[in-house]
């Protein structure tokens, strides 16, 4: 099992989470945020970091958030690891808990 970054993420880019990750497994794109399968060693610590509540198990996906445990994986291969905390996306509040962001993922 790994930990998933999901479609309340896009948009808002909180960086919280990449503090406490103790493998840097963790990859950056420009308004959206990964978590490497092949990295992750399930430790928990992220998942309350989230502002923004993106973060979930695996096996504890919301419905619909399924395909998120895929794109996480393909886009940890293309995207650079994050190390830091950096400050979220200018309107990240703004986008935070809106629905049907997948069209928004930048790349």
């Amino acid at each position: 099992m790994t930990f998933v970054v999901t479609e309340n993420c896009i948009k808002c880019k909180y960086t919280d989470c990449v503090e406490v990750c103790p493998v840097d497994c963790f990859h950056e794109g420009p308004n959206f945020l990964v978590i490497d399968p092949e990295e992750c060693i399930d430790c928990t610590l992220c998942e309350p970091e989230c502002p923004a509540e993106a973060i979930f198990a695996e096996d504890d996906l919301p419905a619909g958030q399924e395909h998120f445990i895929q794109l996480n994986a393909d886009l940890a291969k293309d995207w650079p690891v994050i190390t830091e905390q950096k400050d979220p996306l200018p309107d990240a509040q703004d986008w935070d808990g809106k629905p049907g962001k997948l069209g928004e993922l930048i790349r």
